[in-house]
């Protein structure tokens, strides 16, 4: 039996991968904004153009999975991922960059909403949270890569744009592995609609996860946009290439928190691990708000990336376990929290703006590990 899991999850991670070309959408938009001159609040844009899809197709998503299955969906997400990377290989435009994140928001919805609870289709029960956080670990891998590749393309080849062709690839190849695979989907009686989807809102648990993961994405985003702006004010010297780092950094912390995460889910309590994860995003946050220190910098970077890393996996899988008997519905909504990712970091760039400093986007950073930090006695709270 393990043996059969381990050749169905196998070939699932890589579109893990896929789903993590979104995050280079933070790197991407800092050189977007170099290339066209842009504003704060205009180079923020790009990441809300991401990230808007996932509260307007999300719902839709979870409902569509259950006319087509779930594995069928992933696929669909793994073509309109490949369709966003293409286009500024052949046209590098302003427009032409706003059609690959709407692109990519479209895809990521999809793909967001339908492979996590395609995994509950291979293990269940205690072990889901810790193989969700398998997927982030990979996913992470493809968010920490992407500004290395980009600045390693841009000092090479002059050309940073050589990103997208090779994250194409991967998804082309993710496409092709999880074809090939086959994973028995349970049946799906339930046919719900949009106001049945949105009802399940007025369960409090429900609702206050749900705004826990906008709070997180909005965090993720809000960060990988805003890093390498972070260092280059607080030290001038710095070029965006090598504030690029800053990026890879907290991706970097990530990876490891996720693979860390694997094991602690696992064996500990979770909500002491929430506990702990949180308390690493508030102490970041007062290291990037009062600190010009290069390392104190860093090591700030370190903690949000490390404390962000888990909390999607644990936030999610307590929202399905505990309405096991509607996971499509609970998906779609849950990834329609992602959505936060379009709101807040607008507001950030909004906050950097009107107080001519990036404190004003840590502000708002602050603000959610807050909320979070609150969040915990829903995470320790049994089934409701």
């Amino acid at each position: 039996m393990k043996n059969k899991i381990i050749i169905q999850i196998l070939p699932v991670m890589p579109a893990f991968f896929a789903m993590g070309a979104v995050d280079l959408v933070g790197i991407a938009s800092n050189y977007v904004k170099e290339d066209f001159k842009l504003s704060d609040t205009m180079a923020n844009l790009f990441p809300s153009m991401v990230f808007l899809w996932f509260f307007i197709f999300s719902v839709p998503t979870g409902l569509l999975m259950n006319k087509i299955g779930r594995k069928n969906t992933v696929l669909l997400s793994l073509i309109v991922t490949a369709l966003a990377l293409i286009v500024p290989i052949v046209n590098y435009s302003f427009t032409c960059m706003l059609i690959t994140f709407c692109l990519l928001g479209i895809g990521n919805t999809l793909i967001q909403v339908s492979l996590n609870p395609l995994i509950s289709n291979v293990v269940t029960g205690n072990k889901l949270a810790s193989t969700l956080t398998l997927g982030q670990f990979v996913k992470a891998i493809a968010s920490f890569a992407a500004p290395l590749i980009a600045g390693w393309t841009a000092l090479k080849f002059g050309n940073w744009r050589l990103l997208f062709p090779i994250y194409a690839a991967v998804t082309a190849l993710s496409f092709l592995l999880l074809g090939a695979v086959k994973i028995k989907e349970e049946p799906y009686k339930t046919r719900s609609s949009f106001v049945d989807c949105f009802r399940l809102l007025g369960k409090w648990q429900i609702l206050l996860l749900f705004i826990g993961i906008m709070a997180h994405v909005g965090i993720d985003v809000g960060i990988n946009a805003t890093a390498p702006k972070i260092l280059m004010e607080r030290i001038p010297s710095l070029t965006l290439t090598d504030a690029g780092f800053a990026t890879s950094l907290y991706f970097l912390f990530r990876v490891a928190g996720c693979f860390s995460g694997m094991f602690i889910l696992a064996r500990f309590p979770i909500h002491k691990f929430f506990i702990v994860s949180v308390i690493s995003m508030l102490l970041s946050s007062v290291g990037l708000c009062f600190f010009s220190h290069l390392s104190v910098l860093y090591v700030s970077l370190a903690l949000v990336g490390f404390g962000n890393s888990n909390i999607f996996p644990i936030l999610f899988s307590k929202a399905i376990q505990s309405m096991p008997e509607q996971k499509n519905e609970i998906s779609g909504l849950m990834v329609m929290g992602i959505s936060g990712g379009a709101v807040f970091p607008l507001l950030m760039g909004i906050a950097s703006d009107g107080l001519k400093s990036q404190t004003g986007a840590i502000l708002v950073l602050a603000i959610l590990a807050v909320y979070l930090f609150f969040l915990s006695p829903v995470v320790k709270a049994g089934k409701k």
